[in-house]
């Protein structure tokens, strides 16, 4: 267990806590603010592990499996909380869940096609801007409201963008399940 695959750990123990002070910041509104830095911290070591794993030759298939997983956990966590809050309509997060099953469902059977499908700039901006949504959506600060949408509506185009790019870019996943 090296220190990438220590963080990606760390981040989905951090899950169940961050859930737990978002909800609770119902009925005590200043636990939004703990929240708030658990889901900063957990978001921040998933750029840490990544940067530490590559630079220094620590990659793993632990970490190739259960970094990608730990965010989705970390983030869908977040948007269902913020469906339960009043703060994201649920179609959105729908649409969202809904790549996420399909890219995962689209790397196993490349997997078992022998093809390996490697992250994007699509996906990787698609995570950054759902994050910054959710911490916006977090602080739910008035002036901010404006941004917040904006950041919002980014994030969902960036999601069907990345999920076309990945399908585009990987044709020779879609053809080899068409030869099954």
């Amino acid at each position: 267990m090296n220190l990438p695959n220590k963080l990606t750990v760390f981040r989905v123990a951090l899950v169940p806590f961050f859930v737990a002070f978002l909800l609770l910041s119902r009925e005590m509104v200043s636990l939004k603010w703990v929240a708030l830095v658990l889901f900063v911290t957990a978001s921040l070591t998933d750029l840490l592990d990544g940067h530490i794993a590559r630079k220094y030759g620590l990659v793993t298939t632990f970490g190739k499996f259960m970094d990608p997983l730990a965010d989705k956990v970390l983030t869908i966590s977040g948007m269902i909380c913020l469906i339960e809050l009043g703060r994201i309509p649920s179609w959105i997060v729908v649409i969202i869940v809904a790549r996420e099953f399909v890219i995962s469902g689209f790397r196993l059977i490349a997997t078992e096609h022998g093809i390996v499908i490697a992250a994007n700039y699509w996906g990787k901006w698609k995570t950054t801007f759902q994050m910054i949504m959710i911490i916006l959506m977090i602080m739910n600060l008035a002036p901010l409201g404006l941004l917040t949408d904006i950041v919002m509506w980014v994030a969902l185009i960036l999601t069907v963008i990345s999920l076309a790019t990945y399908i585009l870019e990987n044709r020779e996943v879609v053809q080899a399940m068409e030869m099954k």
